[in-house]
């Protein structure tokens, strides 16, 4: 048997194994295994093989970014600064039609600035927002598909988990994906609070109880000098984490260290934090970093087994020979992760299809940023679609009312869907959306 049919059937055969419910890093880390046996016939290479990701694919200083940014996330989530933030998001737009959802964006899109993680998002605001919007008249669909549908904003805005990922698989630098994602983040939040704003001007029936009533909330003011004391701790970290980033002061991993200091000097200050919670906080970072490190480990041997193949090499011989082009193959790539998207995770995605795509997208010309960025954009869209909606989910979960049906939060990440595709689009056909910040 050739080795790039063997590759192919490899592939086909780990995706089953998925499917069957073997967890992806056990999945990946066993096909590689045993394709590198198989492809050059011998056994004690492939153990060698084995031994050697497991070294060489986090033995770089970069990997310490994961557990610190996880640690990071995990305190600011403690600290109450994504209800703050919300509070003086919602006292600003208090006086607008729909400002309530609107508020919820921007407050996600400031959150995922100092998280990285679209679930933290979706849990902390179901639990601040969600409440918030039905007391004010807004549906139960529109508040949940609210929250789910801009905690996406949490893996594009930087700094992210999986721009992390990502760059470990493309081997690209992640400093440069962080800044590559905040102006496709911004529009994408932007679309979002205009989306908002056209419902509430024009189709109000579509997010209020009661038309006739909807009023913007007018009992959320807020002094100015509680206003600025909520705001200053996330504004400090934005500006630490970021500022640092964009002026290289700050390598990555360096960013990462400062922003989980100063979310622990918040979550201090504030008081959020003792010992039984910071033995937890650590526990819970220990267990996320360990288990997206073995995911790095898996996916690693996993690229080298295909690399081996020749699989990457072939599939862009045949892209080549059909005649698609760069964006057809794009196009196609794009449809492959959505379909993927509705029945696996963020992170299994990008382990399976970045070793396979970015070889191929690099031989047909696209910055691996630009590419990078389609592809995360897509990858979360799949936390919206059913029948896997791991951030719809989440909403359901920790909102805890049986009255509340998985398809009502299905239904209201609808729009945001729509205006992510569009967004999507718009950075795919005009490349400097995505790399403008790190030219």
């Amino acid at each position: 048997m050739e080795d790039i049919t063997l590759g192919f059937l490899l592939i086909g055969a780990m995706v089953a194994l998925i499917l069957l419910g073997l967890p992806i890093g056990l999945s990946l880390i066993s096909t590689g295994a045993i394709g590198v046996w198989l492809i050059r016939d011998n056994v004690d290479l492939a153990f060698r093989f084995t031994a050697l990701a497991t070294y060489s694919g986090i033995q770089d200083y970069l990997f310490a970014t994961i557990p610190l940014f996880v640690l990071m996330g995990l305190l600011v989530s403690i600290s109450d600064v994504g209800k703050d933030t919300f509070q003086v998001a919602q006292a600003l737009l208090r006086r607008i039609s729909g400002g309530l959802g609107m508020a919820t964006v921007a407050a996600n899109a400031v959150f995922a600035a100092v998280t990285g993680v679209s679930i933290a998002s979706a849990a902390v605001f179901t639990k601040v927002a969600v409440p918030e919007m039905v007391r004010h008249g807004y549906t139960m669909r529109f508040a949940t598909g609210t929250v789910a549908g801009s905690s996406i904003l949490g893996m594009l805005i930087p700094p992210s988990l999986l721009m992390i990922v990502y760059g470990v698989l493309a081997e690209v630098s992640i400093g440069r994906l962080f800044l590559a994602g905040v102006i496709p983040g911004l529009i994408i939040a932007f679309g979002f609070t205009v989306m908002i704003w056209l419902y509430a001007s024009f189709r109000p029936g579509q997010i209020f109880v009661d038309p006739a009533h909807s009023a913007a909330d007018e009992d959320a003011a807020m002094p100015v000098g509680e206003m600025l004391a909520k705001s200053v701790p996330i504004a400090c970290l934005v500006v630490l984490i970021l500022g640092g980033l964009y002026t290289g002061f700050f390598t990555p991993t360096e960013a990462g260290a400062v922003g989980a200091a100063g979310a622990l000097v918040i979550a201090l200050v504030r008081r959020r934090l003792d010992w039984p919670k910071f033995w937890r906080v650590l526990k819970e970072a220990g267990l996320v970093s360990a288990s997206i490190l073995f995911l790095l480990i898996a996916a690693s041997l996993y690229s080298r087994m295909l690399s081996m193949a020749g699989v990457p090499n072939a599939i862009g011989d045949f892209v080549q020979h059909l005649g698609l082009g760069a964006y057809g193959f794009l196009f196609a790539f794009v449809i492959v992760v959505l379909l993927m998207g509705m029945i696996l995770d963020s992170t299994s995605i990008l382990l399976i299809m970045v070793p396979i795509g970015a070889p191929i997208a690099a031989a047909m010309g696209f910055d691996l940023i630009h590419f990078g960025i389609v592809t995360i954009i897509a990858v979360e869209m799949g936390l919206l679609t059913p029948p896997f909606g791991i951030s719809v989910f989440t909403v359901k979960a920790t909102l805890g009312d049986p009255k509340v049906g998985i398809e009502t939060i299905f239904a209201g990440t609808i729009p945001y869907l729509a205006v992510m595709g569009i967004g999507l689009v718009l950075i795919a056909f005009f490349p400097f959306l995505a790399t403008a910040l790190v030219k």
